[in-house]
């Protein structure tokens, strides 16, 4: 009998048993599932966060203005006013905020810048350099002031018309000042105070609910199911 050829071309075995046993299928590679998806902050948010900063920048420069005008004169027994001529200029021009402090007549220097009254008893009151000190025949301390854009010097001055010396002062503060001046101010430093007082509320409150909508929020995402 002669031999049977295989032809090459036929079917292979199937690899998938042996002796009839089924093979076990070979792991695949493993599937990582997706962490969580992180919103990205919409123009909202970002209106918001600038809302948010110009405000708190907006209420921290009026606190200052509060402090500079009301609370620091108050507590050192200070007297603020506003420079209204060019006499005093570059250094103090027209709406600076000056705020006068008292001082003994004796501790007052050359180079100082005095206020006083332009007639002994008077109100009207002017802020101007010490440029000279001297004393009288009666042994009083006279000075000698004038404005730094002055070309001529004042009428020599008297302990009795000083009424301080300027402790600090503020460029453009002067014309606030001059608004809460007189009759304003009984009115009008009250309705500051209770509008900060409100924004501040308003503000705790609006930060608050944020951050319970936020924790709402995580609370309440979906869970992802993985795969079987």
């Amino acid at each position: 009998m002669g031999t049977e050829r295989i032809p090459s071309n036929a079917a292979s075995p199937d690899r998938s048993s042996v002796d009839g046993v089924p093979a076990r299928a070979e792991p695949g590679p493993e599937r990582a599932e997706p962490g969580p998806v992180r919103a990205v902050p919409g123009h909202r948010a970002v209106f918001r966060a600038i809302g948010t900063g110009l405000s708190a920048g907006l209420f921290a420069l009026v606190l200052l203005l509060a402090a500079l005008l009301i609370v620091v004169p108050w507590v050192a027994h200070a007297t603020p006013l506003t420079i209204l001529t060019s006499s005093m200029e570059p250094k103090l021009p027209p709406g600076t905020l000056i705020v006068v402090k008292p001082r003994p007549i004796a501790n007052i220097r050359i180079g100082d810048v005095v206020t006083y009254q332009i007639a002994p008893g008077k109100p009207a009151v002017v802020s101007h350099r010490v440029i000279g000190i001297s004393t009288s025949s009666d042994g009083k301390r006279t000075f000698i002031t004038k404005g730094d854009n002055n070309a001529a010097a004042d009428p020599v001055v008297v302990p009795a018309q000083v009424k301080g010396v300027v402790w600090y002062s503020v460029p453009w503060v002067g014309y606030i000042n001059n608004t809460l001046n007189g009759s304003n101010r009984s009115w009008l430093i009250p309705l500051i105070a209770i509008a900060l007082i409100g924004y501040a509320a308003f503000m705790i409150a609006a930060g608050s609910l944020e951050r319970a909508r936020r924790g709402d929020s995580h609370c309440h995402a979906p869970e992802r199911q993985s795969r079987a």
